[in-house]
């Protein structure tokens, strides 16, 4: 079965603004510090103590790159230091007993995911170390998700061989582009030949899915560029693809004034790059999951958007719904049932915190009722990419209709361009809607106008 979309950049482009990921909501702008780690410590105090405490994900920041890529608009700490390294794992190893220790252990993780950062960047002992730290003081279930992400460059057999021992089965590989001028103005020199070892080499020890990022929208990118790097990533047959808009945002990440304006793309051949990238990959048969994400026929992730239980969270989508995400390391962000609590950002302070056995929490955020109304709404708009507006007013207690008039007042215009269909019962995203999920989305967050209001935009744009 094709699952062909066409694009309509005129469409796109009209609707082109800054708006959030919804990673959560309320959005991490609205974290405030009045929430600290006391706070967060009696809720999971009230999560584990439930009568059915929910599961496990586990998220673990490691910051640590050799070098600075100029794109990157993560949390990360650019060092050839191994000590320096080798001292955040002894902390990560407190910080593990620290939140094991409050665990139910009849609690199991169905999710692990090493982000950063560079994960891979640590030495395959190390990789060991940290992931037995991890196995002595977490229950896993038997069908558990470990995922990581992975840099080719400084990859070795022994790093693929310690990613497999350990137990990992998902991993994500960032390419980006593989045309030689993009790479050399965004400071990633990455060959293909590179990427197709460690993409083999990870496939032939038994990695079950993998995953490579893109980026539309870089320095010097063109359509001719793009259709010369797409194809040779159709090549290589990635179970799935993320294929990123690239956020320029110097004002929060001052290392982007190293990119020149005057390198970028256009708005109409950056909306023409990603145009040509959904319809070269729907025509190859990947089905398109929504915002930036692809995947083949066969992947869980597929399985999932058919059966209406694909989730998001602050990795993005996931097949584990219900989880308590709890995010170690420096800048991690967790996610219990009522709260949000984001460790600091700063690796000192991060220090301190566990010196002084308390947990590292900076900031966080408890939900309204209002908030957990629009963030299940924003929820199921943005995974099952449909609204049953009999099963909302069931679960949340409102009248639709009434509750969110301003909301779909708003969506009028996107029912008109086809975008999504609603109906008295039902509204439903369209399969070229989901090219703009985020907005439609934003009609149902009640922060959005303030955040509008402030100086300095806080968004990157949506395409």
């Amino acid at each position: 079965m094709s699952h062909f979309l066409d694009v309509n950049v005129e469409m796109l482009q009209r609707y082109d603004k800054p708006g959030p990921r919804y990673t959560s909501y309320p959005t991490a702008p609205h974290f405030t510090e009045s929430f600290g780690s006391a706070r967060f410590m009696e809720e999971i105090e009230v999560t584990n103590g439930a009568d059915a405490p929910a599961d496990l994900s586990l998220y673990f920041h490691l910051p640590f790159c050799e070098s600075l890529c100029y794109f990157c608009g993560c949390t990360t700490i650019i060092t050839r230091n191994r000590e320096r390294i080798a001292g955040y794992l002894d902390y990560l190893d407190k910080e593990i007993e620290l939140v094991a220790a409050r665990m139910n252990p009849q609690r199991r993780v169905t999710q692990l995911h090493w982000g950063g950062g560079t994960p891979s960047y640590l030495e395959p002992d190390e990789i060991r170390r940290l992931f037995e730290s991890i196995r002595s003081h977490f229950p896993f279930a038997q069908d558990a998700e470990v995922s990581i992400e992975i840099d080719p460059r400084g990859m070795t057999d022994a790093h693929l061989d310690a990613i497999v021992d350990v137990g990992f089965n998902r991993a994500s590989m960032g390419v980006q582009d593989f045309e030689p001028q993009v790479q050399e103005t965004i400071n990633r020199l990455q060959s293909e030949e590179l990427t197709r070892w460690v993409f083999d080499g990870l496939r032939t020890r038994g990695i079950e899915s993998i995953n490579l990022d893109l980026i539309y929208g870089l320095p010097h990118q063109s359509v001719a560029s793009f259709e010369r790097t797409l194809a040779r990533i159709i090549d290589i047959s990635p179970d799935r693809l993320a294929v990123f808009n690239y956020a320029h945002v110097p004002w929060l990440k001052k290392h982007q004034k190293i990119i020149k304006e005057e390198t970028l793309p256009s708005v109409q051949v950056k909306l023409n790059l990603l145009k040509y990238a959904v319809e070269t990959l729907t025509r190859e048969d990947y089905v398109f999951i929504g915002m930036d994400h692809f995947a083949k026929p066969e992947d869980s992730l597929v399985q999932a958007l058919n059966e209406k239980k694909l989730y998001r969270n602050f990795q993005g989508y996931s097949t584990k719904w219900g989880c308590d995400l709890y995010a170690l390391g420096m800048s991690g962000i967790s996610q219990l049932q009522d709260v949000y609590a984001q460790n600091t950002k700063e690796l000192p302070d991060y220090y301190k915190a566990l010196d002084e056995g308390r947990l590292p929490t900076q900031r966080g955020y408890r939900l309204t009722e209002d908030d957990q109304v629009r963030r299940h709404v924003i929820t199921k708009i943005m995974c099952d990419f449909e609204i049953d507006m009999d099963q909302i007013e069931a679960h949340c207690h409102i009248d639709f209709n009434a509750y969110f008039a301003d909301a779909l007042a708003e969506l009028a215009p996107f029912a008109q361009d086809k975008l999504l269909h609603i109906t008295d019962r039902k509204l439903t995203v369209t399969d070229s809607g989901r090219l703009l999920i985020r907005n439609i989305a934003m009609a149902f967050d009640a922060y959005l106008k303030d955040d509008q209001q402030k100086s300095g935009p806080m968004y990157s744009k949506t395409l």
